[in-house]
């Protein structure tokens, strides 16, 4: 049985319907962070989905030394204050350092460990450590089994509270593939599983200086993945996809959110019997 998760009013696990965690790949400004979560916002209440609103605050891994990487901890952190205090949502962002822990546990209701970073003991220890709900995305180089020494480094800490994200393995030359077995087996562990389909579609490095990607893909993936029973999707999403600052090729556009996640509402509500149908 997959244990149940709880951030606020949003819980993860346990039968609970699916849990969709969306919004810019990285914190780009402060007007057009907000504005993409008042309309996100918007469409749960719309759909009747539960919402966590994501955010990087610096993303450390670019594929380029020159690309934008966001606003810094501080910053970041304020505009996600902003998102909590004036829209009720719960916020996610990404850790690099266990130096950010504690400063990141303040105001995230979720801390992220980065795939490449999914081993890092110390960074896992730090994070279990604050109390919060701690996502770790399942490194590219990883089997789907190997997650449940990522679980023990966190539950270690007392912290039980864990959700594992995949997002795809590296197959050959700026490609990943998505094992939908994976989903299954990570959880059979009992940590809630994510599928983050707009990572899943990236081409990684793929335009030379930055990551490319096929976003055309994420609605199939998304389909399949919340079929086979997973607890939440994660989106990558803006309201101009061309012009984002990173993961544009990948990222879903605000006006195809709407629909998508009312298809992925219904698949759930089969899969886990709750279809009033």
């Amino acid at each position: 049985m997959v244990r149940e998760v709880t951030v606020g009013k949003v819980s993860f696990g346990a039968g609970h319907p699916l849990v969709l965690i969306a919004g810019p790949c990285v914190i780009e400004d402060e007007e057009t962070t907000l504005g993409i979560a008042r309309q996100l916002k918007s469409i749960a209440e719309e759909v009747g989905g539960a919402l966590v609103f994501k955010g990087s605050f610096d993303k450390a891994n670019r594929t380029s030394v020159d690309s934008f990487r966001g606003p810094g901890l501080v910053e970041g952190l304020r505009i996600l204050q902003r998102v909590k205090d004036e829209l009720g949502l719960p916020v996610v962002s990404d850790i690099h350092e266990a130096s950010q822990v504690e400063e990141a546990a303040q105001v995230l209701d979720i801390i992220q460990i980065p795939a490449f970073l999914c081993r890092q003991t110390d960074l896992l220890i730090a994070a279990g450590s604050s109390g919060r709900v701690v996502n770790v995305k399942k490194g590219q180089f990883l089997a789907p089994w190997d997650m449940e020494n990522v679980v023990a480094k966190v539950g270690s800490t007392g912290n039980q509270n864990v959700l594992l994200t995949e997002r795809g393995t590296t197959f050959g030359y700026n490609n990943l593939v998505v094992d939908m077995r994976s989903l299954a087996i990570m959880r059979q562990g009992g940590c809630p599983v994510v599928f983050d389909a707009t990572h899943a579609v990236q081409l990684p490095g793929g335009a030379g200086g930055a990551s490319s990607g096929q976003r055309e893909f994420v609605g199939a993936l998304s389909r399949a993945a919340v079929a086979i029973g997973i607890d939440a999707l994660f989106w990558e999403v803006h309201h101009d996809p061309a012009r984002a600052l990173c993961d544009g090729p990948n990222s879903l556009a605000l006006d195809n959110v709407k629909k998508l996640w009312r298809e992925m509402l219904a698949i759930d509500s089969i899969v886990k019997g709750t279809d009033a149908s």
